[in-house]
């Protein structure tokens, strides 16, 4: 329980302890709603884990660290994409909109790169596997300014529905494997 104390006053005094609960309620949540958004994340106060640890090898991914900072590693994964190819389908990030509301946040876009033939491809093998396209790419920014890219293989992504779509899904997948490996090398470069 949020509680204040002002001077000596404590502000969720009450005679009753049920009137000490519904007053102290009530003040955490206007203190919550009519605070600026300002104060809600300012470092030290209540914030986001802007900065949570880097990406940790996980079971499917491909986390490659770069000496790039976050805008030049974007800029030539966008390059990449395209000299591979490959469609930029989507792409979106939490830190613009952050930045409107007050609050900084380090670099983080995420990228959707597939392109027709492929979805043409895995449409005529399986329905459900398409939910997975675009297959995402993921730039994140770390406290030291490098940036990181990283992304789930497709195969990986594809996976649970090889049994479903059969050898021909594994064999495509296997080829986007390559081309994400060339995009992210090239990007990395």
């Amino acid at each position: 329980m949020f509680q204040t104390r002002l001077r000596g006053f404590h502000l969720c005094h009450s005679r009753s302890r049920r009137q000490r609960g519904s007053r102290c309620r009530a003040l955490t949540l206007a203190m919550l709603l009519l605070a600026p958004p300002a104060f809600i994340a300012t470092p030290g106060v209540i914030v986001p884990p802007a900065f949570a640890a880097n990406l940790q090898p996980r079971e499917g991914w491909s986390i490659q660290t770069s000496d790039k900072g976050y805008a030049a590693l974007l800029r030539d994964l966008k390059s990449a994409v395209k000299t591979a190819g490959m469609g930029l389908v989507t792409e979106a990030g939490p830190t613009g909109a952050a930045a409107a509301r007050g609050i900084i946040l380090p670099g983080n876009r995420v990228l959707g790169v597939f392109r027709n033939d492929f979805a043409v491809a895995i449409l005529a093998l399986s329905t459900a596997a398409m939910i997975e396209a675009p297959v995402r790419i993921y730039v994140t920014e770390a406290a030291d300014g490098r940036a990181t890219l990283s992304y789930k293989t497709p195969t990986h992504v594809f996976a649970p529905y090889m049994a479903e779509a059969g050898p021909d899904l594994a064999t495509l997948a296997a080829e986007l494997d390559t081309i994400f490996a060339e995009i992210a090398g090239a990007a990395l470069r």
